[in-house]
Formats: structure tokens, sequence, C-alpha cells
């Protein structure tokens, strides 16, 4: 399965036009996506993006809640009513929207990060504060996993 991984900080023009790092680009083509999918991250101020397989999880994740229900409401807003297409043109580049790059912060440089079935696109300043956070987390959780377990010899 091909995933998306590691991190490229590159220049936004201003026409919002940002190049799309090429070990991306080439993730979407062995998928068969010729759009890129991008919406506002649920509870971070970045942008998910991807190809149909990004889709189709949120699809799924929709089509688990009960038909009319407020979750499924309020999720379909926020995950389809404010995701935009983007077609990469022939330099590798996208232009991102307006709305899109308000809500990341977005002004002259952006971070491309790989999450494995997505990618993030993030403000750099706002990038390295999730990134020391990550690395904060992360090894809390290793001295958790890290534990014994009662009963454990």
């Amino acid at each position: 399965m091909e995933r998306f991984v590691s991190s490229f900080r590159n220049k936004v023009d201003g026409k919002g036009r940002v190049s799309v790092p090429a070990v991306f680009r080439s993730v979407l083509a062995r998928q068969g996506h010729s759009v890129l999918y991008a919406y506002p991250s649920p509870g971070a101020p970045a942008l998910d993006c991807g190809g149909e397989r990004l889709i189709g999880e949120v699809s799924a994740l929709l089509e688990g809640l009960p038909p009319y229900s407020d979750e499924r409401d309020l999720l379909s807003v926020e995950l389809f009513g404010r995701c935009e297409e983007l077609k990469v043109d022939g330099d590798g580049r996208i232009v991102l929207p307006d709305d899109l790059r308000t809500h990341a912060g977005i002004e002259s440089e952006a971070v491309m990060v790989g999450l494995g079935h997505k990618f993030q696109i993030w403000e750099p300043g706002r990038f390295e504060a999730r990134r020391a956070e990550s690395v904060k987390r992360v090894g809390e959780l290793r001295s958790l996993l890290g534990r014994e377990r009662p009963g454990d010899a």
C-alpha cells in the first residue's frame, strides 16, 4: 500500500500556489488519483489532503453513523462541505483557496507532512509547535507502554 511519508517545506506564491512534493504526487498517481482533495483538519490548524482513498475513508466514517443524525450532519458539513478538489498543474502546484489558507494560517510558506494514508499542510510555525507537542506526548506514551503490566514476569 502506498503511503505519504516525510515532510517538506515549500514557498507559497502571491496567488496561493504551492508545489506538492513529487513523492506525494507519485503516491497519488500510483493510487490512480487525478484530483487532490483538501479540507480543514478537524481539531487542528492544518489541512487534510489525499485522493479518492481518503475521501472513501471519510465516506465510510459517515456511513457508519445513523442517517439524519446530528453527528453525521455536522461531520458531513465539516468534511465534505468544506472540502475542495484541487487540480495539480503541469508544474506540480496546487492553488490553496483563501478559506483553506485562512484556516491553516498559511501565508508565504507551507509544510506538507505525510501521515501514511493522508498528508497535512501546515503553516511552518504552527507545525513546529505541533511537532514539539508530538515529541513530548509520544515520550509520555512510550513510558506508559514500556511499563510492566501486573502479572508480567
